[in-house]
């Protein structure tokens, strides 16, 4: 299976202006997200609207592909530059670009999904671990079916866990927060780009929810390592905290 991962940068942002470029551990978030990706995917590019950005790209010695400033998605983003790339994918990975702590593991189980031949999409779970987390709107939840593809994406609590006191569901029910990486397979990808916003895509504000409802599968992988994204400059500051703490405890090991 020929793979390639692509990921979308822009440097216009409302709460963090420039923050592919930020710096975090003495190098560029963009450049710690290409480390993480390029070292299990052979063929990387980051797609931006930004030569500031696709000129630190090209200094670190990575691959970047202009892209128009038009578009509303990362996943409008990544289609654009797959067709300016050129090249037979069997599936394209999207990674975002404030991901810099992207684990290979996860990587790995993003494209084993592909290995069921009805997958069209896949993305990851992790299993929330309290409860204040899973009613946080900011942390969407996912239901599968019993072979793993979504059910339906949701910023609401989902399932409701009847009869039990909701400090107790997470006892009951085994729920999934979905963290916001994707693969498709190259032809799949070229057809959800075209379609309409969908009415449940605008109630939640979910871009996956448009394909659930065209009737795409979406294979949901399963891991235990929390992302660490960055939006803000406060998420930058925890970022190098969590940075240094990896960094003692690989030293300690």
């Amino acid at each position: 299976m020929k793979i390639i991962a692509i990921i979308p940068a822009r440097y216009a942002s409302t709460r963090f202006p420039g923050k592919p470029l930020a710096i975090l551990g003495g190098k560029s978030v963009i450049e710690r997200v290409y480390e993480q990706v390029s070292s299990m995917v052979s063929a990387t590019y980051v797609a931006t609207d930004d030569t500031r950005i696709r000129d630190a790209v090209e200094a670190f010695g990575g691959k970047a592909v202009m892209t128009s400033s038009a578009h509303q998605s990362g996943t409008d983003r990544i289609a654009e530059a797959i067709s300016i790339i050129g090249g037979d994918f069997d599936v394209v990975i999207n990674v975002q670009g404030d991901e810099p702590f992207i684990h290979p593991s996860q990587i790995t189980t993003l494209c084993h999904c592909f290995d069921d031949a009805e997958t069209q999409i896949a993305t990851l779970g992790k299993p929330f671990t309290d409860m204040d987390s899973v009613s946080n709107p900011n942390s969407p939840k996912i239901v599968v079916d019993n072979r793993g593809f979504a059910l339906y994406f949701s910023r609401s609590i989902i399932p409701f866990v009847r009869n039990a006191e909701p400090s107790t569901w997470l006892s009951h029910y085994p729920f999934l927060k979905h963290l916001g990486i994707y693969a498709y397979r190259s032809d799949v990808l070229q057809s959800i780009t075209r379609l309409p916003q969908s009415s449940l895509e605008k109630a939640e504000s979910l871009e996956q929810l448009r394909w659930l409802q065209n009737g795409y599968r979406i294979r949901v992988g399963v891991t235990d390592i929390e992302t660490v994204g960055i939006d803000t400059p406060e998420d930058l500051q925890r970022a190098e905290e969590f940075l240094l703490q990896r960094d003692a405890e690989k030293s300690i090991d």
